[in-house]
């Protein structure tokens, strides 16, 4: 018996760490689908600043109103721009024909990103953004070098610089930094927040049932602790009288 409830009780401890993703150097994202406020300033993020060139095609816009905590008008007021009906998926403002003549490759749909990397991957992306000359696109990134993807959110993080160190003969980047006179319009903190409310939002669409599934899996797992406490009890009532 001591055996079960010490199994229930470490599969209750350890059951948040099964969603976290990432590893090795990535920053801890902290995501929380069930936090309305992050993912109403996640979602208008990523329709400001990620949907001009990334699509979500395994999202619907009738997806967002209950996840948000808001009514389908305020959805079609703030994030979607066109016409469209609710059951339509989330699609990208850039045609695919033109991305690919401008960039030589589509950008990547984001709808399962966060669950295939990890959001603790998608953070530390977002946070990995320096200039770099030597580049195509004049960005480049510590976590995936030599992205085709320039850093979107530079006007609120501002222009980090990289700081090189000679390893094996070759310049490497040691570190990143945000030069005095190039912040940008969000404070150190406040762009934290803002990549952790679009990782929140990317997390979300990754798997929309996620919060509905960890709220119903505590009470589940809560029901199975209580149901092998009776059914030992039961099983003690019943060979009581044969030991």
């Amino acid at each position: 018996m001591r055996k079960l409830l010490l199994i229930a009780l470490l599969t209750c401890l350890s059951a948040p760490a099964w969603s976290a993703g990432g590893g090795g150097d990535l920053m801890d994202a902290r995501v929380d689908v069930s936090d309305e406020a992050s993912l109403q300033r996640g979602a208008k993020l990523f329709a400001n600043n990620c949907m001009g060139c990334h699509s979500a095609e395994y999202v619907r816009w009738n997806a967002l109103p209950e996840a948000l905590g808001v009514s389908m008008e305020t959805v079609e007021s703030n994030l979607i721009y066109g016409d469209y009906t609710p059951g339509d998926t989330i699609n990208a403002a850039m045609r695919s024909a033109d991305a690919s003549d401008w960039f030589g490759a589509e950008p990547p749909d984001l709808s399962l990103t966060a669950r295939a990397r990890g959001a603790d991957w998608v953070y530390t992306y977002l946070n990995s953004f320096y200039r770099d000359p030597d580049a195509s696109i004049g960005w480049n990134n510590t976590l995936l070098a030599n992205s085709s993807m320039p850093h979107v959110l530079w006007r609120m993080q501002g222009v980090p610089e990289a700081r090189y160190e000679e390893s094996h003969g070759e310049q490497q980047v040691a570190e990143v930094v945000l030069p005095e006179g190039q912040q940008g319009t969000l404070s150190e903190s406040g762009y934290h927040r803002a990549t952790r409310d679009i990782t929140n939002f990317m997390a979300f669409m990754a798997e929309p049932v996620r919060a509905k599934r960890q709220e119903i899996g505590v009470w589940v797992i809560g029901f199975l602790v209580i149901f092998t406490i009776l059914a030992y009890l039961l099983k003690r009532e019943y060979w009581r009288d044969i030991h």
